[in-house]
C-alpha cells in the first residue's frame, strides 16, 4: 500500500536541505567514490599490468591525490555531495515512514492518507504564487512533510499504548498485590524479601498503566489538533496568499507535536528499571535455593 509524503530530515521544525551545514558528508570520500574515478584507477591498474612497469601506478597515485585535494574542496562538488548525501537521508526516510505505516491498523492507515491529501491540497493552493513568496512556501512545505512525519510517529505510539492498555489487567495487578500483602506477615524471611519486590514491581506496573493511560489521552488529542489545524490551514488556503503566516501557524504545531513526543519518551523511560528489578528477585531466589541446598547437604553429611 503506498502513501502520501515523505520526510524531509529528523527534525520536526526545519527539516535539512541539500545546503544544510549542520551535517557535511566527507567530500574527499564522496570525490574519491565517484564512478569515474574508479575507471580511471583500474584502467591505470591495468596498464601497470600489460607495461609490467610500476611507473603507470604511481602517476596515478600522485594525480589522485591531486584529484581529490582539488575536487573535494570545490564548492560546486561539495554542493553536489551535499544534495547526495540528503537523496539518501530521504530515502532512508521515506523507508522508515511505510515500515511505521504497515505496522498500523487500517483505521491509523487511513488517517494518515487523508491527512496526507489534505497536506498536498494545501500544497497545490500555493503552488502559484509569485517568485517572492516562494521562499516561505518552501518553508511551508517543509514543516508540513515534518508534521506527518511526527504525525505518523504519534499515530504509532498511540498503537502501543492502545495494544498496552487491551493486554494489561489492572485489577488481576491489585488483587495480586493484595494477595501477596495479606500472606506476608506469615511468610517465611527470604519469602517475604522476595514478595516485597514483587509488590514493589506490580506498584510500577500499576504506576505505568495510569501514566500510559493519561499519556494515551493526550497523544490521541494531539493526532486529532493536528488534523483540525491543517483542515483549517487548508480551508484558510483557499483565500489566505500570505504563505509566511501559514507558515508560522504550522511551526506553533509543530512545537506543540514536539512537546507531546517528549512527554511520550519521558513515560518509556520512567519505566527503565524494571529489569533490574526483576534480575535481583531472580537472584534472590537462587541464593535462596543455594542455601536450601547447602543446608540439605550438611544435614545429610552429619
Amino acid at each position: 500500500m503506498g502513501f502520501g509524503g515523505s520526510y524531509s530530515g529528523s527534525s520536526l521544525p526545519d527539516a535539512p536541505g541539500p545546503d544544510d551545514p549542520k551535517k557535511e558528508p566527507n567530500f574527499v570520500k564522496e570525490a574519491f567514490n565517484i564512478q569515474y574515478n574508479w575507471i580511471a584507477l583500474g584502467a591505470s591498474a591495468a596498464f601497470a599490468v600489460v607495461t609490467g612497469t610500476v611507473v603507470p601506478l604511481a602517476l596515478a597515485g600522485g594525480l589522485e591525490l591531486m584529484y581529490l585535494a582539488v575536487v573535494s574542496q570545490h564548492p560546486r562538488f561539495q554542493r553536489l555531495g551535499r544534495s547526495w548525501k540528503f537523496a539518501e537521508e530521504q530515502k532512508q526516510h521515506e523507508q522508515k515512514l511505510s515500515e511505521m505505516l504497515r505496522s498500523l491498523p487500517p483505521d491509523m492507515q487511513g488517517r494518515y492518507v487523508k491527512l496526507a491529501e489534505i497536506c498536498r491540497s494545501i500544497r497545490g493552493n500555493y503552488s502559484q504564487l509569485s517568485s517572492t513568496s516562494q521562499i516561505f512556501v518552501q518553508q511551508m512545505d517543509q514543516r508540513l512533510e515534518g508534521l506527518l512525519h511526527g504525525y505518523a510517529r504519534l499515530l504509532s505510539a498511540a498503537f502501543q499504548q492502545r495494544q498496552y492498555v487491551k493486554t494489561t489487567d489492572p485489577d488481576g495487578i491489585k488483587k495480586e498485590i493484595a494477595a501477596l500483602q495479606q500472606h506476608m506477615a506469615s511468610d517465611p524471611p527470604r519469602v517475604q524479601d522476595i514478595n516485597k519486590k514483587r509488590v514493589e514491581i506490580l506498584s510500577k506496573r500499576m504506576e505505568k498503566y495510569q501514566k500510559i493511560t493519561e499519556n494515551r489521552q493526550v497523544v490521541d488529542a494531539q493526532c486529532s489538533a493536528v488534523e483540525d489545524v491543517l483542515q483549517l490551514v487548508r480551508d484558510q488556503s483557499v483565500t489566505m496568499r500570505d504563505p509566511q503566516q501559514v507558515s508560522d501557524q504550522l511551526a506553533n504545531l509543530v512545537h506543540d507535536v514536539e512537546q507531546t513526543e517528549q512527554t511520550v519518551q519521558q513515560v518509556e523511560s520512567i519505566f527503565s528499571g524494571l529489569t533490574p528489578d526483576m534480575e535481583g528477585i531472580m537472584q534472590d531466589v537462587g541464593s535462596s535455593d543455594s542455601s536450601s541446598s547447602a543446608a540439605q547437604r550438611t544435614r545429610i553429611g552429619s
